[in-house]
């Protein structure tokens, strides 16, 4: 059945191939042609032959539309000798007509090229724009070793929603992996808002709820700046408004000891250890980031083992909420139990495989990813039993 598909798919990009498409539409009015030499005269297949320009317009260059027009022409010629058409009065008015569809089809044709060139060059735009906000994590932060994903699910504009940030200060390394309601081209502005804020308060050495306090006010203070300027300039609004959010989870990872994780509306992170999966589930849940006031801007940040040698996978809903043919969601934990020994970029990218292949063309929403090592020998092992989520948690205030 692959071997099928994959035979389709390489028949559909050689159809594509700008070469075959001239030849195969330049072939039409030859076999219309063909068709008018056996058929009677009464039958005429003449006039279809204004489609092959028509048909060039739409998937050829200008250069290949003007191929298939000077073979179109002379078929037309010929048909109407075949067809004894030639000395009558609608042969001047089929050959105008032939004439004024193959010009605009020219012109059409060079109008949706100039407009592809155009789309070509906005989307490299976009995807330099999200190298340049979303580049990939070094390999090593520390004392762990990292790994990221990102695959948008807007293929035309390479720019989701999605987001991730490491930063390592002084003894600890803090991870940020979120989800802006929104994608495309609309969420940037609030990605790299978040993200911005995040390597600030990083790079100043914040302890985790000073993080997120400073995430908060961040989102805030842009949504209002959007918002305003969106009604100034247009009167229309802005899609990020009232009940906009943003779904995240912070880690902080000492040197020595366990994570601590804050996490706000945000799928839970998974710890891999010794062949087993654990979601690390918050003791308390915590609404996104825009809507704190639905539990009175209470912070709740919870603490877990991460013991030497064990993984930490973070991911957005883009992977768990992937479905294949049959509509079942991806199941992440079961198929991480395979993996659980791997490297962290062998990690994310036997994920990324195994997902493409559950939901092909399903894929519909974006899919971030960061896995996180701590090195065997870099820590001594912690007082928590492997993957337990204490009941303790410390209240910010």
């Amino acid at each position: 059945m692959r071997d099928f598909s994959g035979g389709l798919s390489r028949a559909g990009e050689i159809c594509r191939r700008p070469l075959v498409l001239v030849a195969a539409l330049s072939l039409l009015p030859i076999l219309l042609l063909v068709a008018d030499l056996v058929t009677p005269p009464a039958v005429r297949f003449g006039p279809m032959m204004v489609a092959a320009p028509a048909l060039a317009a739409i998937f050829c260059s200008p250069v290949g539309v003007l191929l298939v027009i000077a073979v179109t022409l002379p078929c037309v010629v010929a048909a109407s000798v075949v067809n004894q058409q030639i000395d009558t009065v609608n042969f001047p008015v089929q050959l105008v007509t032939i004439g004024v569809i193959s010009a605009a089809a020219l012109a059409a044709s060079a109008v949706r090229m100039r407009r592809e060139r155009e789309l070509a060059k906005s989307r490299w735009v976009a995807e330099v724009t999200q190298r340049v906000l979303l580049h990939p994590l070094p390999r090593r932060v520390g004392p762990f070793e990292v790994a990221s994903l990102y695959q948008a699910a807007d293929e035309e504009s390479a720019i989701g929603g999605d987001l991730y940030a490491v930063a390592h200060h002084g003894e600890r390394t803090q991870v940020l992996l979120g989800d802006v309601q929104g994608k495309g081209l609309a969420s940037l502005e609030m990605v790299s808002c978040v993200l911005n804020s995040f390597r600030q308060s990083a790079r100043h050495g914040s302890p985790l709820p000073d993080v997120v306090r400073d995430l908060s006010a961040a989102f805030h203070e842009e949504v209002q700046d959007l918002s305003a300027a969106a009604e100034k300039g247009s009167g229309s609004g802005s899609q990020y408004g009232e009940e906009s959010f943003v779904t995240a989870v912070v880690l902080e990872l000492p040197e020595d000891g366990p994570v601590r994780l804050a996490n706000l509306g945000h799928p839970p992170p998974l710890l891999l250890q010794d062949g087993t999966v654990t979601p690390l589930d918050p003791t308390v849940p915590v609404p996104p980031l825009g809507l704190e006031e639905l539990n009175d801007g209470e912070l709740i940040v919870d603490r877990a083992d991460f013991p030497p040698g064990a993984t930490l996978l973070l991911y957005t809903d883009g992977v768990t909420e992937a479905r294949d043919a049959s509509g079942a969601f991806y199941p992440l934990a079961e198929r991480l139990r395979h993996w659980a020994g791997l490297a962290p970029e062998q990690l994310v990218d036997a994920v990324q495989r195994d997902l493409r292949a559950y939901a092909g063309s399903r894929l519909t929403d974006d899919v971030a990813m960061v896995a996180v090592r701590r090195a065997p020998a870099a820590v001594r092992a912690a007082g928590v039993h492997p993957g337990e989520l204490t009941e303790a948690r410390r209240r910010a205030t």
